[in-house]
């Protein structure tokens, strides 16, 4: 799901998020549905709803987690989830940080809903496969977990 006015008005393109997407399906994920909505936080909570509540297992976003007034995807994240994921975001922040110091700047947020886990990217592509790249390997594991799998969590992954 990509979160931005200028996208969902027509006025830009959406490269992050079909950027997302690629990479989601080489990872071996079935992308069911791509979206574009404005930064309406209530917009953006109710799409995490609604997808959540269809038993989507890993829901990304990407776009509005910087610092503009209107950049509110992580709060409508916090909204939505019952139980906050804070190492993703950590991680993606950290492996960032390598790339650029304004990495501390992104406001990305993570968490559970229902059998959902959703995770914030920023809206720039560059940033958006820097991040994702960084976290990516280990949602299997964590997907596995959250929908009652019995995954072996001493078992190394990288």
């Amino acid at each position: 799901m990509t979160v931005s006015d200028r996208s969902a008005q027509g006025l830009r393109e959406d490269l992050a998020g079909p950027m997302v997407a690629e990479m989601l399906e080489e990872a071996g994920y079935t992308v069911v549905e791509t979206s574009i909505v404005p930064d309406e936080r209530e917009q953006i909570a109710a799409e995490l709803i609604r997808l959540s509540d269809a038993d989507v297992p890993l829901i990304v976003t990407t776009g509005g987690t910087g610092f503009a007034p209107r950049d509110v995807t992580p709060e409508a994240t916090k909204d939505v989830c019952e139980r906050g994921t804070p190492g993703i975001p950590e991680a993606m922040r950290a492996a960032s940080m390598r790339v650029t110091g304004r990495a501390m700047l992104s406001r990305m947020e993570a968490g559970i809903r229902k059998g959902s886990l959703i995770v914030n990217l920023p809206g720039s592509p560059k940033a958006a496969k820097e991040n994702l790249e960084s976290v990516l390997p280990q949602f299997n594991h964590g997907l596995e977990m959250l929908r009652g799998g019995q995954a072996d969590c001493a078992a190394e992954s990288k």
